[in-house]
């Protein structure tokens, strides 16, 4: 009788197809739309603009402050932006775990992907109507679209470890994130030729209405992109969804009080979560404000910086792949480590850029998408090795935390100093430390105890 019993293991689900990973990587095509376009390019200085608007400086530069007031909160205008990126993110440290928790404990996970990244999408073409002054309303957007970014991601990283065995995740990881920078890049190189085409001289109006329409295309892409893999994914219920019984809803909550109750059983899990944690948030307030600081510290044209971001996007897709590549001759953890002395070396070279010169931003920007999609695809995949069977959404619930466009730290402590010193350069340097205290923590993790301490077998390349 004993041998007719069924368990998860005896009766693993069917293996992944080949459709069914295409499905997979194409919402990292339809989501990295609002990564690049959004996040990375238009949407800081456009904000930007928007606040400056509303504290009068673009009116009259002699007679305005430089600040503007949400909720009477006297805030610089040049500090809107990266305070709301912490605000979503402190708020996102609330909801990404129970997304996890109830990913989990659902039948339909594409269900919940569907949601989130639709909302996402929605709030993002709502810019079209933050005209004018209207900084608040263009906050609020942001708020729910990054939220629900982040939302989708947890569910959408929880597949991963569905869709192959230790010895495949780097590889599938490093081609989701290449062909999400394809996408991204595709989407760019489009709106650069709409800014090229459409912008005139002297007539700033024109610049941020054209800023305005390239947020909401990014909106109308990721929405209709991800159809597809809703399309042609598949559900991997864990066993406890299996079970069922209770409520989704509330029995996620008490799952994620009881994973909360029993993490401290995985803490070299806990540990690398640490250190992802740390560089990561660098990793994502480069990339978030990159265009912030060379509009304001730089004095770039618009021009310049949408060109180069386009060019971080199209060598990222050779970078993710190479370093993908890389790590199966030396492992991910060691490809990781190397990648944080790279992204050292970008924070150094940055301080020392000079003002109003494309040709070396450009080339820095170069070497940062040689090494932005590896560092990036690896830690997921490397991670995946440290989740206990069955809890996939609820501990990338935990990672998405300072995943794409979630970081907070880092623009809090840049918009901090920004506002202490009013230099763009000075808070720039504060973000070393998040490089350099990551790998030290990285280093220490002892990643292969960590894997079997986990419950799951290594690769045979660490």
């Amino acid at each position: 009788m004993a041998e007719t019993v069924n368990t998860a293991v005896d009766n693993p689900p069917p293996a992944s197809t080949r459709r069914e990973r295409t499905g997979w990587y194409v919402y990292d095509w339809a989501n990295s739309a609002f990564q690049t376009t959004v996040i990375t390019v238009f949407l800081g200085p456009f904000l930007t603009t928007v606040a400056e608007l509303a504290a009068g400086c673009a009116i009259d530069a002699d007679s305005c402050d430089g600040h503007v007031y949400p909720l009477g909160i006297k805030v610089a205008a040049g500090s809107y932006y990266p305070y709301l990126i912490s605000l979503s993110v402190f708020l996102t440290v609330f909801v990404l775990p129970v997304v996890g928790a109830i990913a989990d404990r659902s039948l339909h996970k594409k269900r919940l992907l569907a949601a989130a990244a639709f909302t996402g999408a929605g709030a993002t073409i709502g810019f079209l109507f933050v005209t004018g002054e209207r900084y608040l309303l263009g906050g609020a957007l942001f708020l729910v679209a990054n939220i629900a970014f982040g939302a989708a991601v947890v569910v959408y990283n929880s597949f991963l470890p569905q869709l192959g065995g230790p010895d495949e995740r780097d590889a599938i990881s490093s081609r989701g994130w290449a062909i999400g920078y394809l996408g991204g890049g595709l989407l760019l190189g489009l709106n650069l030729v709409a800014v090229t085409l459409l912008s005139e001289d002297g007539n700033p109006e024109r610049t941020l209405d054209l800023a305005r329409w390239s947020i909401v295309s990014a909106g109308v892409w990721w929405a209709a992109f991800t159809l597809v893999p809703l399309r042609w994914l598949r559900e991997h219920p864990t066993a406890e969804a299996l079970r069922g019984g209770g409520n989704v809803l509330t029995d996620g909550f008490r799952q994620l009080g009881r994973t909360l109750r029993e993490i401290k059983a995985y803490p070299l899990t806990l540990f690398f979560l640490l250190a992802f944690l740390v560089y990561n948030d660098g990793i994502q307030t480069v990339i978030t404000l990159a265009s912030q600081y060379g509009t304001e510290e730089l004095r770039l044209e618009q021009d310049t910086l949408i060109v180069t971001i386009l060019l971080v996007q199209f060598l990222a897709f050779g970078g993710a792949l190479t370093l993908g590549a890389l790590a199966r001759r030396i492992g991910a953890w060691k490809t990781v480590l190397l990648s944080l002395v790279l992204w050292t070396a970008v924070i150094v070279a940055a301080f020392r850029l000079p003002a109003e010169a494309p040709l070396p931003f450009m080339l820095l920007g170069g070497a940062i998408g040689l090494v932005l999609g590896g560092s990036q695809a690896l830690s997921r995949s490397l991670f995946s090795q440290l989740i206990p069977a069955g809890k996939e959404g609820e501990y990338y619930g935990f990672y998405e935390i300072s995943d794409k466009g979630t970081s907070w730290l880092g623009p809090l402590a840049f918009g901090l100093v920004f506002q202490l010193t009013s230099s763009y350069r000075v808070g720039l340097v504060s973000l070393l430390i998040f490089f350099v205290v990551g790998f030290a923590l990285l280093a220490a993790v002892p990643i292969r105890r960590a894997i079997v301490a986990a419950g799951n077998t290594p690769p045979r390349v660490l």
